[in-house]
C-alpha cells in the first residue's frame, strides 16, 4: 500500500491528498482567497484537515484552525479577528457552533466520518450539511486544479488558549526557503520524523493546537504513512501500535499516566516494539511517570519545551531524562534562552527567574491585531509565555511553573506543578489540578481537584497527608476537591480556568 492516512476503515494516498489539495486550492482563489488571507478550519484531525492546510500554504494564506470545543460566541471571536473568509467544519461542529458565524464567511461543510462520530457520541441529525453550507467534497471536485507556483507559505494562525483575555492569533511572516529547509532539519533531530518508507506515525493530538499541527504537516510533507486515532484512549493507542507497526508518535504526559494505569495484563497484551521515536511536550512530565514509560517503552522517548511563540527551543532524549530527573532538556543548536528577574536582569546558576525564548530559523511574528501585546511579552528578540525556572551547572532547564499560575500565599511563592507531579504519583488519583483560589488572610490559598481512579476510595484528609509526606507543610492544599471528570481538552489539557473561574467570580476579584 502506498503512504498516505488510515484512519478508521478508510485510507486515502498523499497522492489523493495532494491532488485534492490543489482543487482546494484553484477553488478557494477563485472565490478570492490569497496572500495574507485566512481560511478557518474546525475540523477533527480527518483527510480534509490536510486538504486545508495544503491549500492555504499553496495561496500563501494562513489556515485558521478553531478548537473543536468552543461555543458559538469563542467561534465567532476567531473567525473576526483573523478575518477568515471561509470556514471548512465537520458537520457535527457546526451544529456545535449554529449561530456563531458571521455574516459573508463562506461555509463547508466535511461529513463527519463513521470513526470520529462514534468516539464523540455524535447523534445522527448533527451528521446532516446544515442548510447555507456547501459540501466540501462536492466543492472541490468541481474546483479546476491551481497550477501556479505556490506562493510563500505562511503556515498556521495558532491562537493561544489564554489563562486570561482573549485567545492571541500568532500571525508569522512568510517562510524564506532556507527557513523551510532548516525547519526540515529540526523536525529530524527533536521529532525523529525524516524520509523514510519504514516510518509509521500515530497522530492522536487535535490539530488546532500548534505542536500536534507542527508534527503532522511535517509528516505530510516527508510522505510519511500515517494512522489517525479519533480520540485518544489509552488501549486503543496501544492496539494500534501494535497493529500497524508505529514507529513514531507526539503525545502528552497526561497519556503517559493513563497509559501507566492500565492493568499490567492489560499492557503486557500489546506489542510496543516497533516504537522508535516518541516525543512529547506542552506540559510538565512528572519524573516518575516518565521513568516508569522508559522502563516500559525503552530509550524512546524524548522531550522537548517551546511555545506556538518561539517553536522548540529546548530538548532532550531518554538517557538525559534518567540522569537529570524533571528536566525539559538543554538549549538546542541556534536557540536563545535567558532567565531573568523582575527587573529583566540575568539571574545567576540555579536561581530561578522568568524565561525568555527565541527558537532558531522561525521568521518573526506579532499577535493578530494586538502588536502591543507583542511587545508586552519582548525582552529585546527573545520572547517569554510566563514559565518560570532554573538551569542547573550542566545547561539543563528545569521549570517550576507559569508565572500567571503562580501561588503567593502570604507573600510565598508556590509553584502548582511541583504540587501536581507529586499528587499525581498518590495511588488512586487519575490525574488532578493544583491551582490558588481567594483567601481573605493571605490573599491566596491552595485548592487541589482530584480526579480519582476507578473505585479508589480517596478523601480530603488522605490527600493532604499523603502531600505532607513530600512536600513542605505550606505547599499542602487546604481545599481539596473531587470530580469524577476534569474538565480537558482532547489533548489532555486540563481546562484549569474553568475550575479556578468561580471562586474568583464569588469574591469580585481576579488576583
Amino acid at each position: 500500500m502506498s503512504a498516505g492516512v488510515t484512519a478508521g476503515e478508510r485510507f486515502r494516498s498523499w497522492a489523493e491528498i495532494q491532488a485534492n489539495a490543489a482543487r482546494a486550492a484553484g477553488g478557494l482563489e477563485a472565490l478570492g482567497v490569497g496572500e495574507n488571507g485566512s481560511v478557518a478550519l474546525m475540523l477533527r484531525n480527518d483527510f480534509a484537515t490536510f486538504d486545508v492546510n495544503m491549500a492555504a500554504s499553496q495561496l500563501g494564506a494562513y489556515a485558521v484552525p478553531i478548537n473543536w470545543h468552543f461555543t458559538p460566541e469563542e467561534a465567532n471571536y476567531i473567525l473576526r479577528d483573523s478575518g477568515a473568509s471561509v470556514l471548512v467544519a465537520h458537520t457535527d461542529l457546526l451544529a456545535q457552533i449554529a449561530g456563531g458565524v458571521p455574516d459573508g464567511v463562506k461555509v463547508f461543510a466535511v461529513p463527519t466520518p463513521d470513526e470520529i462520530a462514534a468516539a464523540y457520541g455524535v447523534t445522527p441529525e448533527k451528521l446532516r450539511v446544515p442548510a447555507g453550507a456547501e459540501a466540501w467534497d462536492g466543492f472541490v471536485a468541481a474546483s479546476a486544479p491551481r497550477t501556479q507556483p505556490p506562493r510563500p507559505s505562511r503556515g498556521s494562525m495558532i491562537y493561544t488558549s489564554g489563562t486570561t483575555g482573549r485567545p492571541k492569533g500568532v500571525r508569522r511572516q512568510p517562510s524564506t526557503p532556507e527557513q523551510q529547509a532548516a525547519g526540515a532539519q529540526e523536525a529530524a533531530l527533536f521529532w525523529g520524523l525524516a524520509p523514510d518508507p519504514a516510518t509509521v506515525v500515530l497522530m492522536n493530538g487535535p490539530m488546532y493546537h500548534s505542536a500536534p499541527a507542527a508534527y503532522g504537516m511535517a509528516s505530510a510533507r516527508l510522505g510519511l504513512h500515517m494512522v489517525v486515532q479519533p480520540r485518544f484512549e489509552a488501549e486503543d493507542m496501544l492496539r494500534l501500535i501494535a497493529a500497524h507497526g508505529i514507529t513514531h508518535m507526539h503525545i502528552v504526559p497526561t497519556m503517559f499516566v493513563r497509559l501507566l494505569r492500565l492493568p499490567a495484563d492489560v499492557r503486557a497484551r500489546y506489542d510496543v516494539s516497533s516504537l522508535r521515536f516518541v516525543s512529547h511536550g506542552a506540559a510538565p512530565c512528572a519524573p516518575a511517570v516518565k521513568r516508569q514509560m522508559i522502563e516500559w517503552w525503552g530509550p524512546v522517548i524524548n522531550e522537548y519545551y517551546g511555545a506556538t511563540e518561539t517553536g522548540v527551543v529546548v530538548w532532550h532524549g531518554a538517557e538525559e531524562a534518567l540522569r537529570k530527573p524533571g528536566t525539559v532538556g538543554r538549549l538546542v543548536p541556534g536557540g536563545i534562552l535567558r532567565i531573568v528577574d523582575e527587573e529583566g536582569r540575568d539571574v545567576k546558576q540555579g536561581e530561578v527567574g522568568e524565561i525568555y525564548l527565541r527558537g532558531p530559523h522561525l521568521s518573526e511574528f506579532t499577535y493578530n491585531n494586538d502588536h502591543a501585546k507583542r511587545q508586552e511579552i519582548s525582552l529585546g528578540q527573545l520572547v517569554t509565555v510566563g514559565d518560570v525556572g532554573y538551569l542547573d551547572a550542566d545547561g539543563f532547564l528545569f521549570l517550576c511553573d507559569r508565572k500567571r499560575d503562580m501561588i503567593i500565599s502570604g507573600g510565598v511563592n508556590i509553584y502548582p506543578a511541583e504540587i501536581e507531579s507529586v499528587l499525581i504519583q498518590m495511588p488512586g488519583v487519575r490525574d488532578c489540578a493544583v491551582f490558588g483560589i481567594p483567601d481573605e488572610e493571605f490573599g491566596e490559598q491552595i485548592c487541589a481537584h482530584v480526579e480519582p481512579a476507578n473505585d479508589a476510595a480517596l478523601d480530603a484528609a488522605a490527600v493532604r497527608a499523603y502531600l505532607a509526606e513530600h512536600l513542605a507543610r505550606y505547599k499542602v492544599p487546604r481545599v481539596v476537591e473531587f470530580s469524577a471528570a476534569l474538565p480537558r481538552e482532547d489533548s489532555g489539557k486540563i481546562f484549569k480556568r474553568k475550575l479556578r473561574a468561580p471562586y474568583w467570580e464569588k469574591a469580585g476579584r481576579s488576583i
